[in-house]
């Protein structure tokens, strides 16, 4: 089962999983959330949770048994976004006077003692997105011998009242504590790398969140930066707090000429045109402005199958696909 949790919105679907096949998502739900007057944020997304679950439950479960014989879900995959959640990248640099060996063991081993999160805080996932051996980026890091290795990790914190609450209103519906959170910046991140695996140098603008936009920096095919945006997408004021957030990258950084734009359908098309209007040449010393490449549906449904009439929905086109590279096929390049 894919959750999502957005500022804005709850959505939830089916996926099944064959060995060898794409991913086929049998019924998707996407419900507003709608705050009454003086309530917590935090309690009008529960109260819409609660009510995507039992549609899933009463609507999806019948459809997904029909078709694979099971109206179960075996995990409850939950992508959760700002204002509960944050992403952060960092790098872990090894290093010895005599020449070692890299293996798995030694990086879990540091991101145990490293990956400590704040009380408040859940630490919901850590991800190696990057490995540097001898200062070559390398897919297959493990068993090698090297004298000095790195790896970037991407880390989901997400805000433990929330969290807890999340997974308690999960478990009571679905009497399961098979539940997997995970920010939904990081998760998008690391699926982009599966979509455009050749893009080894671009600026992830990721505005599917609404309340906060998040900056990516990817350079030679390793993220570099991550910046968030705290001006809601839908603010006046947005694309100049992303042209002032791009201007310190630049001043770290070339900038790559290539923009890939994550945002919700129809939203995606407006910010688009929003970005192109704007005068951002200049960040790049040049009269030609950037690229802006919208991710579409289209980019990701021909590796999906989808058994529902309603429109694709690109926020749980991305959660299919990372359920399939980062967790059920373990072993992927990035995911070691």
């Amino acid at each position: 089962m894919l959750i999502d949790i957005g500022a804005t919105s709850v959505a939830g679907a089916y996926a099944h999983y064959i060995e060898g096949q794409p991913p086929i998502l049998f019924y998707t739900r996407r419900l507003p959330i709608e705050i009454r007057t003086d309530e917590p944020h935090e309690r009008a997304m529960l109260r819409a949770l609660e009510i995507l679950g039992n549609d899933l439950i009463r609507e999806g479960a019948p459809v997904l048994a029909r078709a694979t014989g099971s109206g179960s879900a075996s995990m409850i995959l939950v992508s959760i976004d700002a204002p509960w959640q944050e992403t952060a990248v960092r790098t872990e640099d090894f290093e010895e006077d005599d020449q070692f060996t890299f293996t798995k063991s030694l990086v879990t081993e540091r991101l145990e003692k490293t990956g400590a999160a704040p009380s408040e805080k859940m630490l919901a996932n850590e991800s190696i997105i990057g490995t540097i051996l001898n200062g070559y980026e390398t897919r297959s890091p493990y068993g090698k011998k090297v004298y000095r290795a790195s790896v970037i990790v991407l880390t989901s914190l997400i805000e433990r009242a929330v969290a807890d609450s999340i997974i308690a209103t999960l478990g009571r519906l679905y009497h399961t504590k098979n539940v997997m959170p995970i920010s939904g910046s990081s998760l998008r991140y690391q699926t982009m790398r599966d979509i455009f695996p050749h893009e080894q140098d671009a600026i992830i603008l990721d505005a599917t969140g609404g309340s906060l936009t998040s900056i990516a920096l990817v350079r030679r095919g390793l993220f570099v930066t991550l910046i968030r945006v705290d001006t809601p997408s839908d603010d006046p004021a947005w694309v100049s707090a992303v042209t002032n957030e791009l201007a310190e990258i630049a001043k770290h950084y070339p900038l790559p000429r290539t923009i890939f734009l994550l945002a919700r359908e129809p939203e995606i098309s407006s910010l688009q045109q929003t970005l192109s209007s704007a005068n951002l040449g200049s960040l790049w010393l040049s009269d030609n402005p950037p690229k802006f490449v919208p991710v579409l549906k289209n980019h990701i449904i021909g590796s999906i199958q989808q058994t529902t009439s309603t429109s694709p929905d690109i926020v749980l086109l991305f959660m299919a696909l990372y359920y399939q590279t980062r967790v059920i096929y373990s072993t992927h390049a990035y995911n070691q």
